[in-house]
């Protein structure tokens, strides 16, 4: 849905609000943490539980990520600023009924995650909280497909502004990533940039993140460099098959480009620690379920999620 850029006239915008997940961290994981059994499928059958320690090792990590090891675990440090270039300039939802255009935002945050390098398999499956659900190789954090409110994909929803200049600004960069306005940089779905720093024009998908329960990330292309079908992964974006890294096959993660819940990780198949979990900054005043505002008129009664609609009166 693109917001009209200059309206002639005078704008009201409906937000219909989210169930304020808005800061949502680990308390709110953690109410969501109840499992649902996973849906049979051949593609995840068999997988098991593996060492992933060699594949991680294996990975292409930026320069400005840290990657140390214990026994157990891999604790991956970043200052959350990806090592790819990004517009010089964002649209931002400043608030329920403005969006502006900035400079980018993007500031250094404190990332440090430890993650397990023997992810725990469950054949029962765990909702993705809203925030941080794995780290990439360039340094900034992978979400879920959603946005704030968990409803609205976020590649469906994508949105310009023109700016002074005539230049359209984006929501959502050509990465498939923006920062939120505190300045948190993430991926909402497959980042073309950075898998094209590990990947060939037509060759398979190497690692490109890690996930928060420990098995990895990759692009569209299974080891023969041929397009994973949409069909073929779980209700978490997961498949078991081989991987360049893996050669004889190992659990991981898919995203891909299409402009649907299948763009990113929806939920998780091994366990993932709640101390992990790094809360969903602020993306601007968001109402409660079912309201919007008409003017300086509060009314109830009406959809959710977050979608913004603007009507010419």
């Amino acid at each position: 849905m693109k917001l009209p850029d200059k309206p002639k006239s005078k704008l009201i915008t409906y937000v219909l609000g989210g169930l304020g997940v808005l800061g949502v961290g680990i308390a709110l994981f953690a109410a969501n943490t109840q499992t649902t059994a996973a849906s049979p499928s051949s593609t995840v059958a068999t997988a098991v539980t593996a060492a992933t320690s060699s594949g991680i090792k294996a990975a292409k990590w930026g320069k400005n990520v840290t990657v140390t090891y214990s026994a157990t675990k891999v604790r991956l440090q970043s200052n959350g600023i990806p090592n790819h270039s990004r517009p010089a300039k964002f649209a931002i939802p400043k608030s329920r009924d403005s969006v502006s255009i900035e400079k980018d935002p993007t500031k250094a945050q404190s990332d440090d995650f430890s993650i397990p390098l023997k992810p725990t398999w469950s054949s029962s499956t765990t909702a993705a909280p809203k925030g941080s659900i794995g780290m990439m190789i360039s340094g900034a954090v992978l979400y879920d497909p959603f946005e704030n409110g968990g409803v609205t994909v976020a590649l469906a929803d994508n949105f310009y502004r023109t700016d002074t200049d005539g230049t359209k600004v984006w929501f959502i960069d050509t990465c498939s990533g923006h920062p939120s306005p505190p300045g948190e940089y993430h991926y909402h779905a497959l980042p073309g940039c950075v898998a094209s720093q590990v990947d060939s024009a037509a060759g398979p998908s190497h690692i490109i993140g890690l996930a928060l329960d420990g098995y990895p990330i990759y692009g569209r292309r299974d080891i023969r460099g041929k397009t994973v079908s949409l069909a073929a992964l779980d209700k978490c974006n997961g498949i078991k098959s081989p991987t360049p890294e893996f050669p004889k096959g190992i659990y991981h993660y898919v995203l891909t480009s299409a402009k649907t819940a299948q763009s990113s990780i929806r939920c998780f198949h091994g366990k993932v620690d709640s101390s992990q979990v790094k809360a969903m900054p602020t993306m601007g005043a968001i109402l409660p379920l079912g309201q919007i505002t008409i003017g300086s008129r509060l009314v109830s009664g009406v959809g959710h999620g977050l979608t913004r609609l603007f009507c010419r009166l």
